[in-house]
């Protein structure tokens, strides 16, 4: 008998409260037809009934109950509608329970296509671990072809990379019963392809939990000295922040600061690395208590910073301003540490409403469909990773040595540094690190890259060889008449950063020698035929 989650709404006779649940997602995210939901709900739970039915006997995981939790964690997010259909349908198309078929002529097109992208997004794990490359391609024109389906649906719809997380958060927060050979891969996969893939789309809360449970699996020993570590005086920390907390909510109300003030809960895997990193002991890090303050404006921001400044002394080089310098996801906060109280060491973070739900959501705050302009992405996704597109035009007979650069290029996609800039009115450009103001200009139009000739950045004329950095609002100046300089191409000059930039320029200048060639043969002719009739 499949175990029904405690954390689910339960009816007296020990079934699932659909309604309830329904009701309990309605209130984390809009949902423009309930009713739909429900179809897909009973529809996953009839599929279960039916797959124990024809082989006597009941599978070990429920599709049905899958499918509430991944829409559970997707309701977090704030996903429409046609996602959480997705998810509560994807475990039963996965386990061969239905097909994507049926799907289709019961819930639409769209919803198919979300389960399909997720299913093959599975792929990823076999083209990113660059130990297993023998393994991974032995069938190379198979592996391409999911290689080239997965690419495609992670560009075309983030939703997909979005189910997949959730489907990877709930499969290892049902890990503890399953064999240790499982933990343990599971665990790697997430540990090294989802973790950093959350990351990347900025939802914090999924990449702590996804690096705590997996460092849980990974490095038991480890996790357990960290975990009673934080056990050992739990109360007392407790009491601490509470104190901390109640001192600086009354300071800020006596500076007018509409403000909230919270402990922040503490991470495993993050202290764990903190201490390798810096070579510290437990007791020696600064942020093993830890205090966030939530404010409505951003110079709330600084003024609160001033009140814990002149309430603790501050610890020097312990300052990030996060607010002025973004991390690569776009991740904004003030970080400080202080000696608090009882001469103890203390983290305060510090960030606007806004702010702070853009690093628990991420991508989920700002490209997430919403009402009245469905299918309609942000332009920061609208760009897309430039060698992915390079990617689905290569041919068909890769060999397995270029397979091993894909796989390469792919893992070094997921985990490396992105800068996200602001086009002039506003709009999110999504570009790779190292990008300049020519990059940015082929990426809004080929003919605004072709005939730039100066670029501002916040305001101010920069070169163009300029490294462009997150949150860097950019106006590119064009010439009339204006065309690309063979320079651009020179490596060492630095004007451009990015694969798909370079490509356009010598895409240029291709048809230009191809028009020179022609112009020239035609002169030589006309000069011969001229020539030959006298």
């Amino acid at each position: 008998m499949v175990k029904v989650r405690e954390d689910y709404p339960m009816t007296e006779e020990g079934q699932v409260d659909l309604s309830a649940w329904l009701a309990r997602i309605s209130s984390r995210t809009e949902l423009d037809n309930v009713e739909q939901l429900r179809q897909a709900c009973l529809f996953a739970k009839q599929a279960d009934e039916i797959y124990a039915r024809e082989h006597l006997w009941q599978a070990r995981t429920s599709s049905f109950l899958t499918g509430l939790a991944m829409a559970d964690i997707l309701a977090d997010l704030k996903l429409d509608q046609e996602s959480l259909i997705a998810a509560v349908l994807y475990r039963a198309v996965r386990e061969q329970k239905t097909t994507l078929e049926i799907i289709k002529k019961t819930f639409g097109h769209d919803i198919a296509q979300l389960i399909d992208g997720v299913l093959r997004m599975a792929t990823i794990n076999q083209i990113i671990n660059p130990n297993h490359h023998n393994q991974k391609f032995s069938q190379s024109q198979n592996q391409l072809d999911n290689i080239r389906k997965m690419l495609v649906a992670m560009i075309d719809d983030v939703r997909i990379a979005l189910i997949k997380l959730a489907e990877r958060t709930f499969a290892i927060r049902e890990l503890k019963d399953a064999s240790p050979e499982r933990q343990k891969r599971v665990a790697r996969e997430i540990f090294d392809v989802y973790a950093p893939l959350a990351h990347r789309l900025g939802i914090g809360h999924i990449k702590w939990e996804l690096e705590d449970l997996s460092f849980r699996y990974l490095e038991p020993e480890a996790y357990k000295h960290v975990a009673n570590l934080l056990d050992e005086k739990r109360l007392q920390r407790d009491s601490y922040i509470q104190e901390v907390t109640q001192t600086l909510r009354e300071k800020l109300a006596q500076a007018d600061i509409q403000a909230e003030v919270s402990g922040r809960a503490k991470h495993i895997y993050s202290i764990w690395r903190k201490m390798q990193r810096k070579h510290l002991g437990f007791h020696e890090l600064y942020d093993i208590r830890a205090v966030r303050i939530l404010v409505t404006q951003v110079r709330d921001c600084y003024a609160a910073l001033g009140i814990v400044h002149s309430l603790w002394k501050h610890i020097p080089k312990e300052f990030d301003d996060y607010i002025a310098t973004p991390k690569e996801n776009g991740y904004r906060s003030l970080h400080t540490a202080v000696i608090g109280p009882e001469g103890k060491a203390l983290e305060v973070q510090i960030r606007t409403n806004n702010m702070h739900e853009e690093a628990e959501l991420g991508v989920c705050a700002h490209w997430v469909y919403k009402e009245g302009a469905k299918g309609n992405k942000d332009a920061g996704y609208e760009s897309k990773i430039a060698w992915l597109r390079q990617v689905l035009e290569w041919q068909e007979d890769m060999g397995e040595t270029q397979m091993d650069e894909l796989a390469e290029q792919l893992n070094q996609a997921i985990r490396h540094e992105r800068v996200y800039v602001f086009t002039k009115d506003g709009h999110v450009i999504d570009l790779q690190a190292g990008a300049t103001p020519l990059d940015f200009a082929y990426s809004i139009h080929t003919q605004i890259g072709h005939a730039c000739r100066g670029a501002k950045v916040n305001g101010r004329i920069v070169p163009l060889t300029y490294q462009l950095q997150t949150s860097d609002q950019v106006e590119i100046l064009t010439q009339k008449g204006a065309t690309p300089s063979r320079d651009w191409l020179q490596a060492n000059l630095g004007y451009l950063g990015t694969t798909r930039a370079q490509a356009k320029v010598k895409q240029w200048f291709k048809l230009q020698d191809r028009e020179n060639h022609i112009n020239a043969g035609r002169e030589v002719l006309e000069k011969e035929l001229s020539r030959l009739s006298t």
